[in-house]
């Protein structure tokens, strides 16, 4: 502060005598800032909010089993006639080769926060007259509950997974009339098996607590006949966003079928891609306003300050000076204009969080505006008053102190 000292006072004080246009312009940073803020932590909290409840459910990496295929037919010399019709072979449900031993390869893998193994497959669940197709999952609960959060999700009973118990959806308990501590029959095309339900989940999606029934992994390989295997190595990680590059390294390194979170939804990713690219739009857009809302103000005070930046030059004052007192001037505007910014950004989310809720009278989602967001849109704010001071400036700089003087 002391070696601009001169500078500093007097671009306070250009700023002081202009002081409705400062205020002006100050406000149009403000509200730019606010509107960049608030939009960076309300598409953040919606993308977070989409992905908690997509990935609420599933894995970030699955691996399967290869899928079978035909050989194809053996190709005849030229000119000869043949007559071959060859049929997609029906795929069977199988289990990962070795499973056993690929667990800890898997947890070896750099950012995988925890591998379990699962045997899914098809069912049906019976109780009295009412019977419900299901979708039969036999976990390691300890494993699985880390990569969805299981317990998370109960809504009634506790989760727990002992043999000849299982965890059912809540829309599956509503069709067949069942309560934790309840029976209910499951048949698979080889077996059946009576279970007692310990707890029912939400898991976020009607389909999917219609159909869900979780039972110990042992008793899923028994109803599906598969002694002591599993279809699938489901994988969760440190980051989700690293589960496609993760993926295609298992692919290159193992004789397995391996999919990504956003390879299952790619859909979803594209519409993530889509409102990032909209959100840097925008904030593109109104980082250019607020730099010619700044610029424009600036040259109009070097245009009305001629006289006094002629003085100040015959006074001693060097090209430099001039041209750091209007670049100061900028980063002043700047600095003041994004911190009411983000006041006014906090203040938006919190109307935002208190009068926009769902039909369960809950905020839609939960929006923050962290320190990160608040540090990178603040230092954009300041870069970009300065950028647009830098030709305002300049100007100043190049003047002369007789022209300007006599002018």
């Amino acid at each position: 502060m002391r070696l601009l000292g001169f500078e500093w006072r007097v671009a306070v004080r250009f700023l002081r005598e202009g002081r409705f246009q400062t205020l002006l312009i100050m406000v149009g940073v403000a509200a730019g800032v606010a509107v960049i803020a608030y939009i960076s932590a309300l598409v953040s909290g919606l993308q977070g909010n989409t992905l908690s409840k997509t990935l609420g459910a599933q894995p970030h990496v699955t691996i399967h089993a290869p899928d079978e295929v035909v050989t194809p037919a053996l190709q005849v010399p030229a000119g000869q006639a043949s007559i071959s019709d060859t049929q997609a072979r029906a795929q069977r449900l199988r289990s990962v080769a070795n499973w056993q031993a690929l667990v800890p390869l898997l947890e070896a893998q750099p950012g995988v926060a925890v591998v379990s193994p699962a045997a899914a497959g098809a069912g049906l669940a019976l109780r009295g007259e009412a019977t419900q197709a299901i979708a039969l999952t036999g976990v390691e609960l300890d494993r699985y509950d880390r990569i969805v959060g299981l317990r998370g999700k109960v809504v009634a009973g506790t989760a727990r997974l002992d043999p000849g118990e299982c965890i059912v959806g809540t829309q599956l308990a509503a069709d067949l009339g069942l309560r934790p501590g309840d029976k209910l029959t499951v048949q698979t095309g080889t077996t059946s098996d009576a279970l007692r339900v310990t707890a029912l989940v939400d898991l976020g999606a009607k389909e999917l607590n219609r159909r869900t029934v979780i039972v110990p992994l042992r008793a899923a390989q028994n109803l599906l006949g598969l002694p002591g295997g599993v279809t699938n190595v489901d994988l969760g990680l440190a980051d989700v966003w690293s589960a496609q590059r993760l993926a295609d390294r298992l692919k290159a390194q193992l004789p397995y079928k391996v999919e990504s979170w956003q390879e299952t939804n790619s859909q979803l990713v594209t519409a993530l891609n889509a409102q990032s690219i909209s959100t840097g739009l925008i904030r593109g857009v109104v980082a250019i306003v607020v730099v010619l809302g700044i610029a424009s103000v600036l040259v109009v005070s070097v245009v009305q300050k001629r006289r006094e930046i002629g003085i100040l030059r015959a006074m001693g004052a060097t090209r430099g000076q001039v041209l750091r007192l209007f670049l100061l001037q900028g980063a002043i505007v700047a600095a003041v204009g994004s911190v009411a910014g983000l006041l006014l950004a906090r203040a938006m989310i919190f109307l935002f969080m208190l009068f926009v809720h769902g039909s369960d009278g809950q905020p839609l989602f939960p929006i923050s505006l962290d320190w990160r967001t608040a540090a990178e849109v603040g230092v954009l704010a300041l870069a970009c008053g300065v950028l647009a001071a830098l030709a305002p400036a300049r100007r100043a700089a190049a003047m002369d102190p007789a022209q300007a003087i006599r002018l």
